[in-house]
């Protein structure tokens, strides 16, 4: 069954709610903690979080777009990724001069006006930009307000993850994310030689989970439905909490093979392993 249209416009506020609750129970020392990305202690991911929010609101709801670039965008996925992590850098180290309180205060507001942004956005309409990481050149708005979803969601789970505050309360949020994520399959597989016919079952359990197929259609393209089909070339089982850090880029490849069970073809299972729903 093909992948369904996702409707994450109800989810925002109250994901927003929650995240501004645990960044306002955060003791002085929590604030220093390291985390799932990379460098990043926790202030600075509350930090970046308040400048996508910011950003989102300023070049798609105010029709500002950031110095340096174009409604075309950077010209190829590298300089994608060059000018975003520029940007996010950039605030981060901006950040530094604000008190907690005042990152908590700011982004509370911030994602309160996202999400008034987000719930009156049309499903249909096309995207302002494209979802790079679904190797997509224009994309459906619902996706790219997805995209947007679980870019707030995954930097919620890395404060809670840091800070040991335990999974998200709502696993249907999870689930949205990994629904989501998943469109970045075809583009992950796509340098893989196949013929049709071949197929990989990804089957993530847990309260989040769910069951998807990527396979080899018979114009040479690879495609993911929803459900597991028929006679798997491989079959990759995880967990939902493994599931959302391999995807989000906050697990390694050799941590991720420890963590998955593979039966089948264990070579065509691989690619997975390096498939990410997130800029990087």
């Amino acid at each position: 069954m093909p992948l369904p249209v996702i409707d994450t416009r109800p989810l925002f506020r109250r994901l927003a709610r929650d995240i501004v609750a645990v960044i306002r129970s955060l003791k002085p020392d929590d604030w220093t903690r390291p985390t799932l990305a990379g460098t990043w202690r926790v202030r600075d991911v509350v930090a970046h979080l308040l400048d996508t929010a910011l950003r989102r609101l300023s070049f798609h709801r105010d029709g500002a777009l950031p110095a340096g670039t174009s409604a075309r965008g950077p010209a190829s996925d590298r300089d994608l990724a060059a000018f975003i992590n520029g940007l996010n850098a950039e605030w981060v180290h901006t950040a530094e001069r604000l008190s907690p309180r005042v990152l908590g205060d700011l982004y509370a507001r911030a994602s309160a006006e996202l999400a008034d942004f987000m719930e009156a956005l049309d499903l249909h309409d096309a995207a302002v930009f494209a979802v790079s990481w679904a190797g997509e050149t224009r994309s459906a708005q619902w996706l790219d307000i997805g995209r947007e979803f679980t870019e707030v969601w995954h930097h919620g789970a890395q404060i809670r993850d840091a800070v040991g505050a335990g999974p998200s309360p709502d696993a249907a949020w999870l689930h949205a994310v990994l629904q989501i994520a998943m469109h970045a399959l075809p583009y992950t597989y796509r340098g893989v030689p196949a013929r049709p016919g071949l197929s990989v079952v990804v089957d993530v359990t847990g309260a989040a989970g769910g069951t998807w197929t990527v396979s080899h259609r018979p114009d040479r393209r690879w495609d993911v439905d929803e459900g597991r089909g028929s006679a798997p070339s491989a079959a990759v089982t995880l967990p939902d909490e493994v599931a959302w850090r391999l995807l989000f880029n906050a697990l390694s490849i050799a941590d991720a093979r420890s963590a998955v069970r593979v039966e089948g073809d264990a070579a065509l299972a691989l690619p997975l392993l390096q498939a990410r729903s997130v800029i990087v």
